[in-house]
């Protein structure tokens, strides 16, 4: 019984060393000292220095609300030297009201990351091997038609809450912080039911806030836009669109992004590929597929 006990306080005492990181290489490398500031402050909550999912580019509106709920899951594939990166997301959206409202939740469930150490160097993050998991935010969004098909074009307002639930700041992935933002986006569609091919030409502009660790500028302010144009074909949706916002602190916070989205209708349901090439502050190239089921 005694050696049992020893051979416990052993393994106890190993484990313990283990879990004791040793933060002597990161100090040294970022000049911290006793008595300076956390090392949170160290890190830049800005997208040019985040993972791919931390504050991205927020996806286009076109103005008008889609009358189905549906369930959609992805597998998503980000490229960039010095840190591939790959999640899984999801996306709940319910409307009601006679399709004039809408509720929608949405965020990455988990993320799988590999960085080098010059992109861990770079974004101060204090993950040694630079490898490992992480749960990504939580979005939740309300839309609201204000108009549709009329003389005036259609007309859908957004208003969108991120939550700090992503992890790993210490790797530089989300930047555990709240933000919010919201947009007002405009389409005229052209084309009747009938015809073979229709047009929707679009653009939306609104503002995008979010928390960082600046002690004196609490909070990077930016104004979100976008542009684009769908094409409808049967059962074919193809849509090009050019998307980012501008904040405030020239700290590669200003990413803006081109967006190709294909959707092939099946039946009730869709599957979807998105192709993402960030264009500046965002140095990824991003491929989307996800399968979304529907219902009335």
């Amino acid at each position: 019984m005694k050696r049992f006990f020893l051979l416990f306080l052993g393994i106890s005492f190993s484990i313990s060393l283990l879990a004791q990181e040793d933060w002597g290489w990161w100090n040294e490398l970022h000049g911290w000292e006793p008595g300076m500031p956390s090392w949170r402050s160290f890190v830049i909550i800005s997208p040019g220095y985040l993972g791919p999912n931390a504050l991205p580019v927020p996806e286009v509106k076109k103005g008008i609300l889609d009358n189905q709920k549906h369930v959609e899951f992805g597998a998503d594939f980000h490229f960039r030297d010095g840190d591939p990166t790959q999640n899984i997301s999801g996306n709940l959206y319910y409307p009601f009201a006679d399709g004039k409202i809408a509720i929608e939740l949405y965020g990455v469930m988990l993320e799988h990351y590999a960085m080098s150490a010059e992109v861990r160097n770079e974004r101060r993050a204090r993950d040694y091997d630079g490898k490992g998991l992480a749960i990504g935010d939580l979005y939740f969004s309300t839309l609201i038609q204000l108009s549709k098909d009329k003389r005036f074009p259609s007309t859908l307002f957004r208003m969108v809450g991120k939550t700090a639930s992503g992890g790993r700041l210490d790797a530089a992935r989300y930047a555990d912080s709240p933000g919010y933002f919201f947009d007002l986006s405009f389409s005229k569609r052209y084309g009747n039911a009938d015809s073979p091919i229709r047009w929707l030409p679009f653009l939306s502009g609104g503002f995008y806030s979010w928390q960082t660790n600046d002690d004196m500028n609490l909070q990077n302010d930016a104004f979100m836009y976008a542009a684009g144009i769908e094409l409808d074909h049967q059962k074919w949706k193809i849509t090009n669109s050019l998307s980012g916002y501008s904040g405030y602190k020239n700290e590669r916070d200003k990413p803006f992004v081109y967006t190709l989205d294909i959707v092939r209708k099946l039946n009730n349901n869709d599957l979807r590929i998105q192709f993402i090439n960030g264009l500046r502050d965002w140095e990824y190239k991003t491929f989307k597929i996800s399968y979304s089921w529907k219902w009335n």
